[in-house]
């Protein structure tokens, strides 16, 4: 194709693109059904790993929760089996004639608990293999295990530095490796990286946090793209980059005060349904609030010195000391509790 007539073509679809992207924003798109899919989330035994699992079993997936700690697991898992419960009464109560609950009755859907630490090469594979056989393939991975040591860069073990990066990164390319063959195979899928807005632009106090996200956010788009290049378009990925969520992760980080009531720390439950929604209708990207495109754009064509300003006069340059500073006091206080 001549290099004009090409070129008169791309701009045609980059301008559509753009008026696809302005319909989404004022003509909902219709939800799809994961209803009977298998759907594995990590992290799921607290925080937004919890929500993600409720809203699933809401829509009637077959879940697979993963988690370093086995109680708070089991508890996820007992909070999807009551939904599920629910749902069962709810269905058995109602005239027939729902096709889709016809279909997939609630009574048959199941949750199924692995204990496994993302953060380990060799654990992420085994238990994998165990999901393939006795739960079956996975169609939505849900990437969501997060940790954050909370130390400025000098004080900070590397044992902590290496254990952040390897479960906020590292582990998506070993689980994203161990079913994406089987995605690939039956073009279908959807793998979700949740990641943050400290994966887009950073802060000072969390060096290792911010690479880690910034590394996770890197790694989705350019699996994006490779599946665009694979011409893949059965399987969807979307990224989650929400603002500072209330999950008591960060707790004690502060912006300015006179700023803060109009930007407070998001509510978890809000997160997620904004999530949710993103993954339901293969939204490639979701950033909550919506302020957070905003800043990101303006990062990346301001100077320097022109966010560092910025920075200071909302108070996002010292936010997270306060945070570090607690985890700081906390340690000292389980030491001494210790006798160390």
């Amino acid at each position: 194709m001549n290099i004009l007539l090409e070129l008169f073509v791309v701009t045609f679809r980059v301008l559509w693109a753009f008026v696809l992207a302005a319909a989404k924003w004022l003509v909902r798109p219709k939800e799809k059904s994961v209803a009977g899919q298998v759907c594995l989330i990590t992290g799921a035994g607290s925080g937004l790993g919890r929500l993600f699992a409720l809203e699933f079993a809401r829509r009637r997936a077959l879940l697979v929760l993963w988690d370093i700690n086995t109680q708070s697991n089991e508890e996820t898992a007992g909070m999807v089996r009551h939904i599920y419960r629910e749902m069962a009464e709810a269905a058995a109560a109602a005239p027939r004639g729902d096709g889709e609950k016809d279909a997939l009755p609630p009574c048959s859907l199941q949750v199924y608990t692995y204990t496994c630490d993302v953060g380990k090469r060799e654990n992420v594979y085994s238990t994998a293999e165990r999901v393939r056989k006795e739960v079956g393939e996975v169609s939505v991975l849900v990437n969501n295990a997060g940790v954050v040591s909370g130390h400025h860069l000098l004080e900070c073990p590397d044992e902590l530095i290496e254990r952040t990066m390897m479960v906020n990164c590292h582990a998506h390319f070993w689980t994203t490796k161990a079913f994406l063959p089987k995605m690939l195979e039956m073009n279908h899928g959807h793998i979700v990286t949740v990641a943050s807005s400290l994966g887009l632009f950073s802060t000072a106090g969390v060096e290792d946090y911010c690479a880690s996200k910034f590394g996770a956010v890197g790694f989705h788009e350019s699996l994006s793209h490779e599946l665009k290049a694979a011409e893949k378009d059965g399987i969807k990925t979307t990224l989650v980059c929400p603002y500072l969520v209330d999950t008591g992760m960060f707790r004690g980080c502060r912006i300015r005060k006179e700023i803060e009531p109009f930007l407070p720390p998001l509510k978890p439950e809000y997160c997620v349904k904004q999530a949710m929604r993103a993954i339901l209708t293969d939204q490639p990207m979701i950033c909550t609030p919506r302020l957070m495109y905003m800043v990101t754009f303006m990062k990346s064509i301001l100077p320097f010195e022109a966010v560092v300003c910025m920075y200071r006069f909302l108070g996002a340059d010292k936010c997270m000391y306060p945070f570090i500073a607690q985890r700081k006091q906390a340690t000292n206080n389980n030491e001494a509790k210790n006798g160390i």
